[in-house]
């Protein structure tokens, strides 16, 4: 009896590690067995062509009081997922700021990112800020824009041309922000100022 006993308690002491050792024994037959569980698939194959396509749509996207702050439309869509773009045929863009500048953009082709950051206007692109306040209407026309809604500014590494009320003036880039009016423009920059009656 004593001897049952003693060796029930030296048992009890090694039983925690043997269960261990069970457990670690079964956790690894159970990696060994299903790999391709655990192992992420990195080598996936992206698709290379479109996974969906859209015909004469629009989006919205509204602030949280409800007011509409955007919206790009365009006759025909297609998403590629390779490189998570957009590609919009006759794309279209309304946009309002916080203070109520209206812009209006549109270019023959448009490529905008899944995120929402970036929208390149390619091909007769023009942009129009509607006057407002004392501030004439503003045109701007390239044969590519780029729109950054985030930071509410437009961009362009081409040549641009730009209209404010009968004053015309063309650079080589453009770098326009939309909520401010204020444009910084590089390059050869030439400028006709008409004077007011």
């Amino acid at each position: 009896m004593n001897f049952a006993r003693r060796l029930l308690d030296k048992l009890s002491v090694y039983l925690p590690l043997i269960v261990m050792a069970l457990l670690a024994s079964g956790s690894w037959w159970l990696v060994r067995s299903v790999p391709e569980l655990l192992t992420p698939s990195a080598n996936k194959a992206v698709r290379q062509d479109p996974d969906y396509r859209l015909t004469n749509f629009s989006v919205k996207s509204f602030d949280m009081s409800g007011r509409m702050t955007r919206e790009v439309s365009g006759d025909k869509a297609q998403h590629y997922p390779a490189s998570e773009t957009l590609d919009i045929d006759q794309i279209r863009i309304y946009a309002e700021s916080k203070t109520g500048r209206a812009l209006n953009a549109r270019s023959r082709q448009g490529i905008a990112t899944d995120d929402g950051k970036q929208v390149t206007l390619i091909g007769d692109a023009s942009a129009i800020r509607q006057a407002f306040d004392t501030s004439p209407t503003l045109e701007l026309r390239g044969q590519r824009l780029v729109a950054l809604p985030d930071e509410d500014r437009l961009v362009s590494s081409d040549p641009v041309q730009i209209t404010r009320g009968r004053d015309v003036f063309t650079a080589q880039t453009m770098d326009f922000n939309t909520n401010t009016g204020e444009y910084l423009l590089k390059g050869r920059v030439q400028g006709t100022l008409t004077r007011k009656p």
